[in-house]
């Protein structure tokens, strides 16, 4: 495993162009992540998971109707050009034109949020090496961290001095500022089968 991906005994034994790579996830029956000619397997995901990731991407799709972005799922793959990264966040959002790579037609370049669901696996590598690759994108304004682990958003947001932490907890309401948003926690975690 490297930093929560797992990596695949081709990738490992293997580099891969990104030409390569495209083709290979056009037929894939699992997503990959491709860092520099590098392919590593992307670890399934837990129900818990799954169930933040739609309550994110559900409220968030709700409140950008109408507006001039596009709410995008973990099937939409992002390309770093600078870093040479190329992964499938778990929700993306997308305003004014979507901008793909070349040659990667559904390589988005122009993320204004991204969203990723933490789990015990991923969590230090979303933190870290992820977001230090999520920094390069000159569109990105805000990146949203969801826990598993309890009721807790954080918001780093891209502000004139760097990034800043925001972070909001159980009865508070996490503000997206870039595409004027709201995310309130208790909501996002409301299991509708919890007894």
């Amino acid at each position: 495993m490297l930093g929560g991906v797992m990596v695949t005994a081709a990738a490992a034994a293997n580099r891969m162009s990104y030409q390569a790579y495209l083709a290979a996830e056009e037929h894939a029956a699992e997503k990959h992540e491709w860092v520099n000619g590098e392919v590593f397997a992307m670890a399934g995901g837990t129900v818990e998971h799954a169930r933040l990731q739609m309550a994110v991407g559900a409220t968030l799709l709700a409140q950008l109707r109408g507006r001039p972005c596009v709410v995008l799922s973990s099937d939409a793959r992002v390309r770093v050009g600078a870093t040479g990264l190329s992964t499938y966040p778990d929700v993306s959002v997308v305003c004014g034109k979507v901008e793909t790579a070349e040659p990667d037609p559904h390589g988005v370049l122009n993320p204004v949020v991204i969203v990723e669901v933490l789990s015990d696996g991923t969590e230090a590598y979303d933190r870290g090496e992820k977001f230090a690759h999520y920094r390069r994108l000159e569109s990105l304004r805000e990146y949203v961290l969801v826990s598993q682990r309890g009721p807790r958003i954080e918001v780093f947001r891209r502000e004139e001095g760097g990034w800043t932490l925001h972070e909001w907890g159980p009865g508070e309401t996490a503000h997206l500022a870039s595409v004027d948003a709201a995310l309130a926690v208790d909501e996002v975690y409301r299991d509708p089968l919890a007894p």
